[in-house]
C-alpha cells in the first residue's frame, strides 16, 4: 500500500476529443465505460475549455499554464522534432519550443516527483527527455499510424507494428509496477495518447472494437447536410455515408482509448495506488464530427473557428479521498488552471518564469465548495481568431480581413446566429473586447505574440527565437476556395460596427 503523504498524479491525454463524445456526457452512440466510471468516482466539468483549438499550442497551454502569447506555440508542429528535419528547404535542428518557460512537471520533479511520459509529446525535440521527464516513451513526429508509429524510447526511434494505443497503455502499465515496487516518492504519470485523432479508417482499428459499432445509428452527433462553405482539408471529411464511416472508425478509436483508461485504473487498484491518485482525464482541444458542417478542429476551417465542439474539452477529475463522487461542475474552467491548481495544491515552491492566468481549483480537493459564476475570462487563441467566452455569451475577434462572431448563448447554445454588430448588444461586446486586451495585455509577451503573421492551420516548423518570420506554413488549404470566399464577404457586409 502506497503511504506518502503527497498524491500521486496521472494525467490521461486524449487527442482531438470533443467534450460530447463520451456516454457520460450523453452521448449514446459512443461507448466508454471506464471513462464514465471515471466520471461516476469523481467530477465530471461540463465547461472546461482548452488554450488554442489545435494540438501543440493546447498542450504547450496545459503543461505551461499560459498562453500560445506567451509560449510561442501558435499552430500544431510540423518539423523541429526529429534530427534530419527541414523547412521550406531549409535544415531545421530539433527545438525544444517550450524551454523559455516553466512546465509544472519541473516543479513536480524539484518537489519529490518521478514523472515519466508514455505517449504523445508534440513539442519539438522527441528524442530528449525534457521538462522534468525522468521516463520519456514517445512519438518521433507527433503524430502517426495507428499500426505503424515511430517509438523514441531510451534515445532511439524504432518503427512498431502493433497498435499505438496498446502500446502506450502497455508502457503505462510497466511505469505503475516501478512506481509501487518504490513507493518511497510520489509519481506524476502522463498518459498522452494518440487517439481518437485521424486516421480513422477500417484498416486503422482493431478489428475486434471495429465491430462493437456494426449496429451503432450514429444519431448522437449531427448529420451534417452541407459541409461549411470555409471548411479546409485538416481531416478526412465527408457528409452522407462517408460519415457513418468516419464515425465509425472516430469511436473505435476512443473505444480503444477507454479499453486502455480502464486497464490503467485496474493496475493503479490492483498495486494500491487508486485511492491515494488524483486521475485526471482530458483532451488537448475539440473537435467536430459533423457539427457546424465540419470536420476537424480550429483549422477546419480558415480563419480558425471557435465554436465549442473546438474549444470545449472533456474533463473529469478523480480522487476518492477528496472529490465529491459523480458530480456534475457546470463553471468555467480552463485547461490554464491545471498548472495554478497543482501550485496550490501540492504547495509546489519551484520559480516559475511566465506569469499564470489560470485559477485554482484545489479547493475542490479539499472538500469545499467551489462555483465559477460571475464575469470569467475563458479565453481561446489560434492566429488571428481571438475568443473570450462567458457562461452567457461568446464573442471572437479577428482583423479587418475577415469577420468578427458574437453569440448569445442562453438563445443559441448551439452558435448558429451571429449578432456581431447589432446594437442591441454593442455595451456587451465593447465590454468582452476590453476584457479580452486586457487579458492579452497582463499575460502575452511580445516576442511571442504574432499579430500580422498568416497562420493558416496548416503547421509551425520553428520556433520564434529561431526565425519569427518563416515559422509558419501558409497554404489555407480551403476545399472551397470561391464559396469560402463569397462567404466572408457576406458576412462582412451583414455586420455593422458596434455601437
Amino acid at each position: 500500500m502506497n503511504d506518502i503523504k503527497k498524491p500521486n498524479i496521472l494525467m490521461l491525454l486524449a487527442d482531438d476529443m470533443g467534450a460530447w463524445a463520451m456516454g457520460c456526457s450523453g452521448n449514446d452512440d459512443v461507448q466508454t465505460p471506464n471513462l464514465d466510471a471515471l466520471a461516476e468516482d469523481g467530477m465530471r466539468f461540463e465547461n472546461c475549455f482548452c488554450g488554442s483549438p489545435v494540438c501543440s499550442p493546447a498542450r504547450a497551454s496545459i503543461l505551461t499554464g499560459t498562453i500560445p502569447s506567451a509560449h510561442g506555440v501558435h499552430d500544431w508542429i510540423s518539423q523541429g522534432n526529429l534530427p534530419g528535419q527541414k523547412f521550406k528547404g531549409k535544415p531545421v535542428p530539433p527545438q525544444q519550443y517550450i524551454a523559455h518557460l516553466t512546465a509544472y512537471t519541473e516543479l513536480l520533479q524539484q518537489g519529490g516527483y518521478t514523472c515519466a511520459l508514455s505517449g504523445k509529446w508534440h513539442l519539438g525535440d522527441s528524442m530528449t527527455p525534457q521538462k522534468g521527464f525522468e521516463k520519456w516513451y514517445t512519438i518521433g513526429q507527433g503524430g502517426c499510424w495507428y499500426f505503424r508509429p515511430d517509438i523514441v524510447e531510451n534515445g532511439q526511434r524504432e518503427v512498431k507494428t502493433e497498435y499505438v494505443t496498446d502500446l502506450i497503455t502497455e508502457n503505462a502499465l510497466h511505469n505503475i509496477d516501478w512506481f509501487s515496487a518504490h513507493p518511497e516518492k510520489p509519481f506524476y504519470l502522463s498518459v498522452h495518447y494518440t487517439a481518437p485523432h485521424s486516421p480513422w479508417g477500417r484498416m486503422q482499428q482493431k478489428p475486434e472494437v471495429w465491430k462493437r459499432y456494426r449496429h451503432t445509428t450514429y444519431d448522437s452527433t449531427p448529420k451534417c447536410p452541407r459541409l461549411h462553405p470555409q471548411i479546409t482539408k485538416s481531416a478526412p471529411l465527408g457528409p452522407g455515408p462517408m460519415r457513418k464511416y468516419l464515425l465509425r472508425g472516430y469511436y473505435s478509436a476512443i473505444s480503444a482509448m477507454d479499453d486502455g483508461v480502464g486497464r490503467i485504473v485496474e493496475r493503479l487498484k490492483e498495486k494500491g495506488l487508486y485511492d491515494n491518485t488524483i486521475i485526471i482525464f482530458t483532451s488537448d482541444n475539440g473537435m467536430s464530427m459533423g457539427h457546424h458542417g465540419l470536420f476537424g478542429k480550429g483549422n477546419a476551417t480558415y480563419p480558425p473557428n471557435m465554436f465549442d465542439t473546438s474549444v470545449k474539452i472533456p474533463f473529469i477529475v478523480c480522487y476518492p479521498r477528496a472529490v465529491p463522487r459523480g458530480t456534475v461542475n457546470s463553471g468555467l474552467y480552463s485547461h490554464y488552471d491545471i498548472m495554478s491548481t497543482l501550485i496550490d495544491l501540492l504547495d509546489l515552491k519551484g520559480e516559475v518564469r511566465q506569469k499564470l492566468p489560470g485559477r485554482s481549483f484545489a479547493g475542490l480537493f479539499r472538500g469545499e465548495a467551489e462555483t465559477r459564476t460571475g464575469s470569467v475570462v475563458i479565453l481561446g487563441e489560434y492566429g488571428i481568431s481571438k475568443m473570450i467566452r462567458s457562461s452567457d455569451y461568446k464573442l471572437v475577434l479577428r482583423d479587418e480581413r475577415f469577420y468578427n462572431e458574437f453569440y448569445d448563448l442562453r438563445s443559441d447554445p448551439e452558435e448558429t446566429r451571429n449578432l456581431f454588430g447589432r446594437p442591441e448588444y454593442a455595451d456587451r461586446i465593447a465590454a468582452m473586447r476590453r476584457e479580452l486586451e486586457e487579458f492579452l495585455d497582463e499575460y502575452a509577451q511580445p516576442l511571442y505574440r504574432c499579430e500580422g503573421m498568416t497562420i493558416t492551420g496548416a503547421g509551425q516548423g520553428m520556433a520564434f527565437t529561431l526565425d519569427k518570420e518563416n515559422a509558419f506554413n501558409e497554404d489555407p488549404m480551403y476545399l472551397f476556395p470561391k464559396r469560402a470566399e463569397r462567404y466572408i464577404a457576406q458576412q462582412k457586409v451583414q455586420q455593422k460596427p458596434e455601437g
